[in-house]
């Protein structure tokens, strides 16, 4: 069985090193982790695995830590289906580059899941440009895509889709 969770506390918290002994004091292991910070907070997330006990008492110790320590904790048990389904698809990455315009990562998101693309990761952030007073976005999505959908038809649509919005995209598969 598998949880995935999601931490959300202040930079001065060092939450993530009482969190991982809760987990191994529970007897479940991390498959993945990742941390960053936004602004003011650090932002934390999970994927562990155990069995059904391991896991019921790892979620009943995460709502001690979580009034003890001011953080916000939200968990969810992940069903094994939702990973199946996506075994078939083609692994791609997408990396964008546009001035920052509010509607830049919504619109890329859109095109995607009209077309039943998997968004598995999502990062991206607005800087400063050099040589320009405007700010640029940067993103960079590993999807997912199904096997029906003919990757060159899709290659197309979405360049013509960038050159629209005024979007400098990469759309390659990823090698492993």
């Amino acid at each position: 069985m598998q949880l995935a969770i999601t931490v959300l506390g202040n930079n001065q918290t060092n939450f993530i090193g009482e969190i991982l002994p809760l987990v191994r004091d529970c007897s479940c292991n991390i498959l993945e982790i990742r941390a960053s910070q936004l602004g003011q907070s650090t932002a934390s997330y999970l994927l562990v695995q155990g069995n059904w006990n391991q896991i019921a008492k790892l979620e009943s110790t995460l709502d001690s830590i979580q009034k003890r320590l001011e953080l916000k904790i939200f968990s969810l048990r992940t069903d094994q289906k939702d990973i199946d389904k996506c075994k078939d698809f083609v692994p791609y990455s997408l990396e964008t580059i546009s001035l920052d315009k509010d509607s830049v990562v919504e619109s890329i998101t859109s095109f995607l899941f009209d077309r039943d693309i998997t968004i598995e990761e999502i990062t991206g952030s607005s800087y400063q440009a050099p040589y320009i007073q405007s700010s640029v976005f940067s993103s960079k999505f590993v999807i997912l895509i199904p096997p029906e959908l003919p990757l060159l038809n899709l290659r197309e649509e979405f360049l013509d889709f960038c050159d629209q919005l005024n979007i400098d995209a990469i759309l390659e598969p990823i090698k492993r």
